[in-house]
């Protein structure tokens, strides 16, 4: 079957692509070249791909994403733009994931914040399965700072912020600032982009215990332009809301995005709805 263009399988395209007496791993690895190749790489010249297989029955790809002339730091790691693919499209859980090559340090550390990090099994390039607790051992996570919940589960912060409801791509980076993902910090951060050709994307922030490997805002919705195969260099505007508190994306994102796009990054600031 041909690799679709976008990086998502519908369950009941995932049903047709298994062969008899197969396994949902076989899918995954046989896919890998697919997630690769929206790997974005002038930096490292090094593609990585992930497959990601949901609670839904469905299929996600992620690969890593580079900037040539920004910082390392806002590279993306292909399981970070996996989690962040199946997140965005409304996956509550991911069961099983496919790497071309076996996890960093970093995200595993990322990984330790999905609600299934205990039940995630981790297949790479030369290795069976394995458990996200036996690349992790003696982990540090959500656990340790009290935090129940978990990536991937829903949310809904409410948060207020003074936009126009006319204004269209403000109420998307709002949108996505609701269902963020900030458990330590709660800066409930969301962003939206538009492109030349009138595409809008929309990125949540995700937060990890461990803090650096954390996914921003920005991170996210450039991973999911690269993922649908829009050119990053095209984006023409970009809204950012985000909820007040001890950390914020604002400074950094607004340098990436004069990096990236040349273009200045409209800032919002949020604040939980006095009707919570």
């Amino acid at each position: 079957m041909n690799a679709p263009r976008e990086a998502f399988i519908a369950p009941r395209d995932v049903a047709a692509r298994m062969p008899i007496g197969g396994t949902i791993d076989t899918v995954m690895r046989e896919l890998l070249p697919w997630a690769s190749s929206f790997a974005v790489v002038p930096v490292s010249g090094f593609a990585v791909g992930a497959v990601a297989f949901g609670a839904s029955g469905a299929l996600y790809a992620g690969a890593n994403l580079e900037f040539a002339g920004a910082p390392l730091s806002a590279s993306v790691h292909a399981e970070q733009a996996v989690v962040a693919n199946a997140w965005l499209r409304g996956e509550r859980e991911i069961q099983a994931l496919a790497v071309t090559a076996t996890p960093c340090g970093h995200c595993r550390q990322f990984l330790n914040e999905l609600a299934s990090a205990d039940r995630l099994a981790i297949f790479s390039a030369g290795r069976g399965p394995s458990t996200l607790a036996e690349l992790l051992p003696a982990s540090f996570g959500p656990r340790d700072l009290g935090v129940r919940a978990g990536l991937l589960e829903p949310a809904d912060h409410r948060l207020a912020a003074p936009v126009d409801p006319d204004d269209a791509l403000a109420l998307a980076a709002l949108g996505a600032a609701d269902a963020g993902y900030a458990p330590y910090t709660r800066t409930y951060a969301g962003i939206a982009l538009t492109d030349a050709a009138g595409n809008v994307v929309t990125g949540r922030y995700a937060e990890c215990a461990a803090y650096n490997p954390s996914l921003p805002a920005l991170q996210c919705a450039l991973s999911a332009m690269t993922l649908r195969r829009l050119d990053t260099a095209s984006i023409t505007a970009a809204v950012m809301v985000e909820a007040a508190g001890p950390s914020s994306q604002r400074t950094a994102a607004a340098a990436a995005l004069q990096a990236i796009a040349g273009i200045p990054l409209r800032y919002v600031a949020a604040s939980p709805r006095e009707d919570r």
